[in-house]
């Protein structure tokens, strides 16, 4: 059987402080996907090991589905 990674838990608080780097807009946090959204942007950024990395080249684009 494989083991499923283990997911670090996002830290909310750091979402109040976080911005998107491209637009200056507030972030929603997608738990599922485990990615800050910024809807301005159209981009998600990733989380991993419950760090957000906040680099647009990084981000997933949100019409990419």
């Amino acid at each position: 059987m494989t083991e499923r990674p283990k997911t670090v838990p996002f830290d909310r608080r750091m979402l109040e402080a976080l911005i998107c780097p491209l637009t200056q807009t507030t972030l929603e946090y997608d738990a599922e996907q485990q990615e800050l959204v910024s809807r301005k942007a159209g981009l998600a950024f990733p989380i991993r090991d419950g760090i957000p990395v906040m680099l647009v080249d990084e981000a997933r684009r949100l019409d990419e589905g």
